[in-house]
């Protein structure tokens, strides 16, 4: 049986980066546990935020690369082929798009124009709460 397949949004991953045992941490960590998280080009600017200055006091470059590593060794790159205009904030358009090439089960995001939809293509907008409520019991 395939594993369900998730989007996570950036500012998911860089909450559970920063907490690791805050509800996007647990989320986070569970599903890179037990099911598929996609990425593509367009989502991978994680890379380029997780090494803002911003974010020196909280991370080490050491662990900023572990978390990398690690993440981008579990994830499956997707090629997005569509680029459909859907959201109401056209920054967030990109998971959309990802989610529905790469066949996703879910999008996690605390990102209300994303969170509004609810649903897309068949494909569930979930908080990270959710996730843990529906899966990590």
């Amino acid at each position: 049986m395939r594993k369900l397949r998730f989007v996570f949004d950036t500012n998911t991953v860089i909450s559970a980066l920063l907490f690791k045992d805050s509800v996007p941490g647990r989320a986070l960590y569970f599903v890179l546990a037990h099911g598929t998280i996609l990425i593509s080009s367009e989502t991978i600017e994680l890379m380029e935020v997780i090494n803002r200055r911003k974010f020196d006091k909280y991370l080490t470059n050491d662990e900023r690369e572990d978390f990398l590593e690690s993440l981008l060794a579990k994830a499956e790159l997707v090629e997005v082929s569509e680029d459909l205009k859907i959201c109401r904030d056209p920054k967030d358009d990109k998971f959309l798009n990802l989610a529905s090439n790469g066949e996703a089960n879910f999008i996690v995001t605390g990102d209300d124009d994303l969170l509004i939809l609810k649903s897309y293509r068949g494909i569930q907008i979930l908080n990270a709460r959710d996730v843990l409520e529906l899966f990590a019991r």
